[in-house]
């Protein structure tokens, strides 16, 4: 195995992430996408109607499995790739992890490890 820097393991789900809900300045918007790429420090959100760089929202999201429950944090929009200008990459955004709970970033990291070590064997 490569060595590589913590904040950048990173694993490509099978079964993507929903998102359950989005606060955009302290009101729910309605929002589709969800997440095909997750680390410790944040996540890819695929959608057709990515946010602007330097927003922040409240975040909900389910634990992939075998984790259990769902998350609830802050994020900041780091980036975005508007739907048709980056093919063949799907449209959509970058979020980093502002409030992140120590004990969920330490689960989600374990979890990415074992994704890794599978693709390994």
């Amino acid at each position: 195995m490569t060595d590589r820097p913590k904040a950048d393991l990173r694993a490509n789900l099978t079964t993507p992430l929903t998102i359950q809900k989005i606060h955009v300045d302290g009101i729910q918007k309605s929002f589709c996408g969800s997440s095909k790429n997750i680390s410790k420090s944040g996540m890819f959100i695929a959608t057709t109607n990515p946010l602007e760089p330097g927003q922040v929202v409240s975040l909900e999201f389910l634990l992939p499995a075998p984790l259990s429950g769902s998350v609830r944090c802050c994020c900041e929009v780091v980036w975005k790739r508007p739907q048709g200008t980056y093919l063949p990459y799907e449209p959509g955004m970058g979020l980093k992890f502002i409030d992140m709970p120590e004990e969920i970033s330490e689960q989600l990291d374990e979890w990415i490890r074992e994704q890794l070590d599978m693709l390994e064997c």
